[in-house]
């Protein structure tokens, strides 16, 4: 059974340190670092879509700082090509071969800086990568290093210089999330307090690879009873034939809100999963999967209408 009489402390600690490293560079924003960390201990892909200037960068790299993980910052443009992501072969005068020479997308956290700004030719370069954790490239596959996330930053598709992102694409995204403006008290925080670039370089991991893979396996074994399933088929299936959707949750989806759910049990410290558990991450979930039929109906407001619309069994 996973939770001893040591679960609190053995098992809540490490990733609550984590959550507090990040508080106090991410101000006021709790609720989307606690997310964003069970999309992680889910073992999924994160895309941050706001506006430019709320944070969306300093959130990735506090968590890949914070989790001891090695980390490359690939900035997406409109001319960049599948080759400056995956790497390429360069021949070698002195032995008379190509050798390859991996790019950024060999690292541990993977930061796609405003990745819509990319062609979708070169945003296919991360789809290999995102779903088999590997790269194909010359007839050669190579593994990617263990663990592996991509966290994709996003700016609203309705700016200059964006291409949205295909459905296949945001689909490989386990969890979508928003920053929002900060309240009034943590944005004074922000005015009156230290940089938060200078407090980033100081920011040391508070979490080993080694204890990050010990957390996802602990996510992992969290119980979930025929009850919850039945609540997370029923979400699954309202999408499917309703006519608010234009199409339905894939399986695939089905399998990250389970997941997601079983993490964020862990993170409020329990062994089981329940109804608000599924609740708490479902439009962090759904929302980016789902295309609403009514053009006036925002892709944010999905999550709250499938919470309204389908009961706990």
């Amino acid at each position: 059974m996973l939770l001893k009489a040591n679960f609190h402390g053995a098992l809540r600690s490490p990733v609550q340190r984590v959550i507090d490293a990040a508080g106090q560079i991410i101000l006021g924003k709790e609720q989307q670092v606690r997310l964003a960390l069970a999309c992680i201990l889910a073992r999924g892909h994160l895309l941050i879509e706001d506006m430019p200037g709320v944070g969306k960068t300093t959130l990735a790299n506090v968590l890949s700082r914070a989790l001891g993980l090695n980390f490359h910052r690939i900035q997406f443009t409109s001319d960049m090509l599948p080759a400056d992501i995956i790497g390429v072969s360069i021949y070698e005068r002195e032995t008379g071969a190509f050798t390859f020479h991996p790019g950024p997308i060999f690292a541990q956290v993977i930061l796609a800086d405003e990745v819509n700004r990319a062609t979708p030719k070169t945003q296919s370069a991360l789809l290999e990568a995102m779903e088999e954790h590997q790269v194909t490239t010359e007839g050669e596959t190579r593994p990617l290093p263990e663990p592996f996330f991509v966290i994709a930053t996003q700016n609203p598709t309705e700016q200059v210089g964006t291409f949205p992102l295909p459905e296949s694409q945001l689909d490989r995204f386990m969890m979508r999330i928003e920053l929002g403006y900060p309240d009034r008290e943590a944005e004074r925080a922000l005015l009156t307090g230290s940089n938060r670039r200078d407090l980033l370089a100081t920011l040391e991991a508070v979490l080993s690879p080694a204890e990050l893979i010990e957390q996802q396996d602990n996510a992992s074994r969290v119980h979930v009873a025929p009850a919850l399933l039945d609540y997370v088929q029923a979400i699954v299936e309202y999408t499917r034939r309703s006519p608010e959707y234009i199409a339905g949750l894939s399986p695939r989806a089905a399998l990250a809100l389970l997941h997601c759910a079983r993490a964020w049990a862990l993170l409020e410290g329990r062994d089981k999963v329940i109804p608000e558990d599924v609740q708490a991450i479902l439009p962090g979930v759904a929302a980016h999967r789902l295309r609403p039929a009514h053009e006036n109906v925002r892709r944010m407001d999905v999550g709250a209408q499938l919470l309204a619309a389908v009961p706990i069994p």
